[in-house]
């Protein structure tokens, strides 16, 4: 059984930064996606960041170069590094991981800019 546990959210200015991780825990042999999305009240959920086991990178418009995903392959971890957060990107956000072929979802973390 695998489980992914998410921390890092919170609420913080427009301006501010916060820093998201997600691990796995369990039976890990190997993580071929991690990935970050995140859904605000009453919208679609969205892909936020992407990172592949190549260590390939993806990122919305919305969030370039301001949004960076990282991963520590040791620790079973994917980060989502956030600055210069505004208003808009108030959400839940989830992690999302594909591991041996199967999709797996964290609980979901609230991150809140106040403006």
């Amino acid at each position: 059984q695998v489980q992914l546990v998410e921390s890092g959210g919170g609420l913080v200015q427009a301006g501010g930064s916060l820093r998201l991780s997600c691990a796995a825990s369990g039976r890990v042999f190997s993580i071929d996606f991690m990935g970050w999305y995140r859904q605000a009240p009453g919208k679609q959920r969205e892909l936020v960041a992407a990172i592949t086991s190549g260590d390939s990178t993806n990122y919305a418009d919305s969030v370039k170069g301001r949004f960076t995903i990282s991963r520590d392959n040791a620790k079973n971890t994917v980060y989502l590094q956030m600055n210069s957060l505004k208003p808009a990107d108030t959400a839940v956000y989830y992690c999302r991981m594909i591991i041996s072929t199967r999709i797996y979802w964290g609980q979901g973390t609230q991150v809140t800019v106040s403006s």
